[in-house]
């Protein structure tokens, strides 16, 4: 969410952004806030000067009583009840006009980096940089749920009858890669010097409201029925929710903090056939990470936060490149994002494995995440959110990465503590 005040003095500014993302159907509500808001305005001003005339009114009553002048009294007493009438009127205009504003501006999307590529769909994404050679083996790259059965480390036939589409079990080998590979995420951003975390995988509505948009909301969260309860599409949800409402203290920034959660996402819409398996599924596990900062680090930390990814998937052998996210594939409340993809030698292109957001004020301002500065005045934080790594979709990348001529799956050295020193996969039987 913009600032309002932005938003009075630039109204042609946060038009253009909204053109820039290919939203125009949102145009109007820059108008419609910006009347609503002089409606509130206009309203709160003649309901402060009714307020002091009736105040000065009720003083004036003890006084004609004081003074015997009871008849006098109950006429200034019949002008205080018109008032109060008056009053409550104007405060519920107020109040519907105020609601109305901030309808409107939940729904106006931030504004977005001048450095940020404009085209209205993924297809105008850049990439910026790769890291690692991709390499297309001699020998065959099966399909990667075919790498896996080779492993007797996958079941969807069950899964699929015990919840339905979307949902897997995880066996022997590959349930323990999956598990070390996020056990070693998780040690490889602690001595990176963030905090680790097991948040709550439930939030609340209004923390919903906080950290994504409407349309993101539908699109992706399970609500939990009769009640005020929705399951995290990612930590970064009840994460950056953990500061709601709070006023920090400016040495105690930034807060770096890498969580591990579930993960649970409707995932609607049709896919292709890349994308059965386990790359697009209804629940997932995953490692974060977020920074709660002062404005003027965001982008260092934005820097920052890419490359520990970039990074990770290095130690791992796994190519990978880093992708600039264009402005209509920006969700509303991003300032900047780009996507980390690692290399598939299998299709023989890169696909999304991470990505990095900075949204600037955007969520701080919805969940009111304020700074005290020393010079007493308060701001709002700035917050970022990465993927660390989110497997089972990570394995699919592992898998074609190290997969070997003959079946088996090398182990890279940094995995083998976590697979009990373990340096080689093999498989039970041929895919």
């Amino acid at each position: 969410m913009i600032d309002i005040k932005f938003l009075r003095e630039n109204p042609e500014a946060v038009k253009e952004n909204i053109r820039k993302k290919f939203q125009d159907q949102k145009l109007p509500l820059v108008d419609e806030v910006i009347e609503l808001d002089k409606k509130a305005r206009a309203a709160q001003v003649e309901a402060d000067e009714l307020r002091n005339k009736k105040n000065a009114l009720s003083k004036e009553i003890g006084k004609l009583m004081k003074e015997g002048k009871r008849d006098e009294a109950e006429e200034v007493k019949k002008q205080v009840a018109d008032f109060a009438s008056k009053l409550d009127a104007l405060t519920k205009e107020t109040e519907e006009a105020k609601a109305g504003v901030q309808e409107r501006m939940m729904r106006i999307p931030n504004i977005i980096d001048p450095s940020v590529p404009i085209g209205p769909d993924d297809s105008y994404n850049q990439e910026i940089e790769r890291f690692g050679d991709p390499v297309v083996p001699d020998y065959e790259i099966p399909y990667h749920t075919d790498i896996m059965e080779s492993f007797d480390g996958i079941d969807l036939d069950a899964a699929g009858k015990v919840a339905g589409n979307g949902f897997y079990y995880l066996m022997g080998d590959i349930a323990r890669l999956h598990s070390a590979v996020l056990a070693y995420a998780r040690d490889f951003m602690i001595n990176k010097g963030f905090t680790y975390v097991i948040p709550p995988y439930m939030i609340h509505g209004n923390v919903v409201n906080g950290v994504m948009s409407f349309d993101e909301m539908d699109a992706m969260m399970y609500k939990i029925e009769g009640e005020d309860l929705y399951l995290i599409g990612t930590s970064e949800h009840s994460m950056i929710g953990k500061f709601i409402d709070t006023i920090n203290d400016e040495d105690k920034l930034p807060y770096t903090l890498t969580s591990y959660s579930p993960c649970f996402r409707k995932e609607k819409g049709a896919h292709g056939i890349e994308e059965r398996g386990v790359y697009r599924i209804h629940q997932f596990e995953k490692q974060e990470m977020i920074v709660v900062c002062k404005p003027e680090e965001a982008w260092d930390w934005y820097n920052k936060l890419w490359s520990y990814t970039v990074e990770l998937f290095r130690s791992m052998d796994i190519p990978v490149r880093t992708l600039e996210c264009c402005s209509g594939d920006l969700a509303d409340l991003k300032v900047k994002s780009c996507d980390v993809e690692a290399w598939s030698p299998r299709q023989k292109k890169y696909f999304e494995v991470g990505s990095c957001s900075n949204l600037g004020d955007a969520q701080a301002r919805r969940l009111k995440i304020r700074v005290k500065g020393k010079d007493g005045n308060k701001y709002f934080a700035n917050t970022l959110n990465n993927t660390v790594v989110a497997p089972p979709r990570m394995l699919i990348a592992f898998l074609e990465n190290n997969l070997q001529a003959d079946g088996s799956v090398k182990i890279p050295e940094v995995l083998q503590p976590y697979m009990g020193g373990t340096k080689v996969l093999i498989p039970k039987h041929k895919h």
